[in-house]
C-alpha cells in the first residue's frame, strides 16, 4: 500500500481532498492540455487502477504532464512498486498558480488509490503542499546539488570527489540528530563512493549550547580533522549535560576526548572568524531549504532524517539518486 503522501520523508506531494481531480473553474479561456497516458507497467502487470482522465481537468498550459511526471519520478522513482498518473493540471484564482492532482497507488492486488494534490508557483520552480515548499521541475534537485558542491565545506568522510554528496545538516544539542548517527555511519560504509559531509545547523532559539558546540567543532576540525568525529560523538554521548550548570564542562570534556586542549579550542571558538564559519553553514542550509534537523541532502534532494524511516528505504533513495545523476 502507498503510505501517507506528504512533503516530509521522501518529500512527496501532500494528499489532496476527497474530491480528487475537480473540474476546471467555469469560464476558463485556456485550452485544455492533451489527455495524459497511463503509466507503462510490466507486461505481466494490469492496467493502472485509475479512472480515465477528463480533458476538462487540464486547463493550464504549464506545467506539462511530462514535467510533472519527471518531477514525481525524481521523488518516487526509487520505489519500483509505486504507480501514478496525472489527473489534473488546473488554473486557479491566484494568477499563474497551477493546481496539480495526481492519483497514486502501487502494483499490489486491490491496492488503494490515493489522491495527491499540490500547487506550482508562477515561475514553475517550486511546488507547495500544506506547509511544505520544495523545488519543482524535471530536475528539481540540480540547483541545490550545485550549491552544495560549491559551498558545503564541513568535516567530511568517505570519497574526495563530489559526484555523490550526502550532506547532513545537524544540531549537536538536537536529540533526533543524536539518534540518526548510526544511520550516517552505515551510509558511510554502504556508499564508499559518497562524500559524507557534516554541516552545522544550530537551532539557537531552542538549544542554547548548539552554536558554541558547533563553533568548537569548527576549531577541533581545524586543528585535527579526524578528531572532529570523536568530538561530535562525545558531545552526543553527553548531550544531557548541555545545561546552564554543566554545559561548559561537557564541551570541555568532549574536546579532551578528541585529544585537544579545551582552553585553546574555546579561544578559537570565540573569534569572529569561527562564528562567521558557523553562520555560513546556517546560511548554506537555508539556501537549499533546510528548516529542521536532522536533514540529509542526497545530491541536493532533502530528506528529513528520522529513526522511524526504515534504513533500507533511505538506502534505496540514495542509490536511486546516485543512478539518476550518473554515479556508478
Amino acid at each position: 500500500m502507498v503510505g501517507a503522501v506528504t512533503f516530509a520523508g521522501a518529500q512527496t506531494p501532500a494528499a489532496g481532498g476527497a474530491n480528487g481531480a475537480r473540474s476546471a473553474a467555469a469560464g476558463s479561456s485556456q485550452k485544455p492540455s492533451p489527455a495524459p497516458q497511463l503509466n507503462s507497467l510490466p507486461p505481466t502487470g494490469t492496467p493502472a487502477p485509475f479512472p480515465p482522465p477528463n480533458l476538462k481537468n487540464f486547463t493550464a498550459s504549464t506545467p506539462t504532464v511530462a514535467t510533472v511526471d519527471a518531477f514525481l519520478k525524481q521523488l518516487w522513482g526509487y520505489d519500483a512498486n509505486r504507480i501514478w498518473r496525472v489527473e489534473a493540471i488546473q488554473t486557479t484564482q491566484a494568477p499563474g498558480v497551477t493546481r496539480v492532482v495526481v492519483f497514486v497507488s502501487d502494483k499490489s492486488p486491490n491496492a488503494k488509490v490515493q489522491t495527491s494534490a499540490f500547487f506550482v508557483t508562477p515561475d514553475g520552480k517550486h511546488a507547495i503542499a500544506g506547509d511544505g515548499v520544495v523545488a519543482f521541475g524535471s530536475t528539481p534537485f540540480a540547483e541545490a546539488r550545485q550549491i552544495l558542491q560549491n559551498r558545503a565545506d564541513g568535516p567530511a568522510r568517505g570519497a574526495v570527489g563530489k559526484e555523490l554528496m550526502l550532506v547532513e545538516f545537524a544540531d549537536m544539542e538536537c536529540p533526533h540528530c543524536k539518534e540518526v548517527q548510526g544511520t550516517m555511519d552505515q551510509l558511510v560504509k554502504d556508499f564508499p563512493k559518497a562524500r559524507v559531509v557534516y554541516q552545522s545547523f544550530p537551532l539557537t532559539e531552542i538549544h542554547p549550547f548548539a552554536f558554541k558546540a558547533a563553533a568548537e567543532g569548527v576549531c577541533v576540525a581545524k586543528q585535527k580533522p579526524e578528531a572532529f568525529w570523536t568530538y561530535l560523538q562525545a558531545v552526543y554521548d553527553t548531550q544531557g549535560g548541555l545545561t546552564a550548570e554543566s554545559g561548559e564542562v561537557t564541551l570541555n570534556n568532549a574536546v579532551r576526548k578528541a585529544g585537544l586542549d579545551p582552553a585553546t579550542v574555546e579561544l578559537c571558538a570565540a573569534t569572529p572568524a569561527t562564528k562567521a564559519n558557523v553562520d555560513a553553514s546556517l546560511k548554506l542550509g537555508e539556501a537549499v531549504g533546510v528548516d529542521q534537523t536532522p536533514m540529509l541532502a542526497v545530491n541536493g534532494h532533502l530528506l528529513p532524517l528520522s529513526a522511524a524511516m526504515p534504513y533500507e528505504t533511505l538506502k534505496s533513495i540514495v542509490a536511486y539518486q546516485a543512478a539518476e545523476d550518473g554515479v556508478k
